[in-house]
């Protein structure tokens, strides 16, 4: 059944592969490998995975692409047999057996703050790539939130958001998740959502809460019920394995934060300092009609 399982969502990402507009494959499929080149050996299960993202995305880009990858396996002691055989019928001229020393994630920052960038640049549909992709990256996830922390952190966050202090949810973020306040800012003031599903994951938060939150966070998608729909589908297909890797990747890129920062000003309502905001206006989701609806479209 498990088996099923990832090989139905390889065919999902190899579908959103092929969609116009998804261009970030080859940039996607250079950060991999330059994340799985970082160590010298790896385990079944980690060769396995990249062997299978990366092959998917050899198929969807062009030769110039699929030659940097081969100069990149070319110094390398052992990779993937099938990704090196899938190269070879490129006739790349390069030997993929020069034995070298590789250093324990040298150059690592400027990898996870490439991948970072990307997540953050992309379009809907190139997050969703990435977030899917995620889990077959070799690439050491964050340890999760203790249990007992997390349900502190998630109550305080939908407080927060609830009653639209961005300040305090924004500092909240920071400290449930590690990052720094740079993140936390575009975590919050990130329009298109898939940021706040990536945090909502690493804290384990039920997908309720996580809609309210958005519903009260995010002004643009609490306004279309097919935005809100989509995040919800998203949330429930991504694993929490793809945010916590993403969240090391923030940890990992990030800056550190200045001594004194200025105070964070709402970006969203108009807050007197000192005063507490009147709860917007909830839109009602009808989840269920919208559900069916999709099906019957389907």
């Amino acid at each position: 059944m498990a088996d099923q399982r990832q090989l139905a969502k390889l065919d999902g990402l190899a579908e959103l592969a092929k969609r116009d507009g998804v261009d970030i494959k080859p940039t996607l499929l250079r950060v991999m490998t330059d994340f799985y080149i970082q160590k010298p050996t790896h385990t079944a299960d980690q060769e396995r995975r990249f062997t299978e993202i990366a092959l998917m995305l050899l198929d969807h880009v062009d030769a110039e692409t699929r030659t940097a990858i081969a100069e990149k396996f070319e110094h390398y002691a052992a990779p993937p047999p099938a990704v090196a055989q899938r190269l070879l019928r490129d006739a790349i001229d390069t030997s993929f057996a020069s034995p070298v020393t590789v250093a324990p994630f040298a150059g690592g920052k400027a990898a996870a703050a490439e991948l970072s960038e990307l997540f953050f640049g992309a379009n809907a549909a190139e997050r969703r790539l990435i977030l899917l992709s995620l889990p077959y990256a070799a690439l050491p996830p964050a340890d999760p939130p203790k249990p007992a922390a997390a349900n502190e952190a998630i109550g305080q966050l939908e407080t927060a958001a609830l009653t639209h202090n961005t300040e305090i949810f924004a500092r909240e973020v920071e400290r449930a998740l590690g990052i720094s306040r740079k993140y936390a800012r575009r975590l919050i003031e990130d329009e298109s959502g898939e940021p706040m599903l990536v945090a909502g994951k690493a804290l384990a938060m039920a997908e309720e809460v996580l809609q309210r939150i958005l519903l009260c966070l995010h002004p643009v998608v609490s306004q279309s019920v097919q935005r809100i729909y989509e995040l919800s589908a998203l949330y429930g297909e991504m694993e929490r394995d793809a945010a916590l890797r993403l969240l090391a990747l923030w940890r990992a890129s990030q800056q550190p934060a200045a001594p004194h920062a200025a105070e964070h000003q709402p970006q969203y309502w108009h807050v007197k300092k000192g005063s507490r905001p009147a709860p917007a206006e909830r839109t009602k989701i009808a989840w269920e009609e919208h559900a069916k609806a999709e099906a019957k479209s389907a």
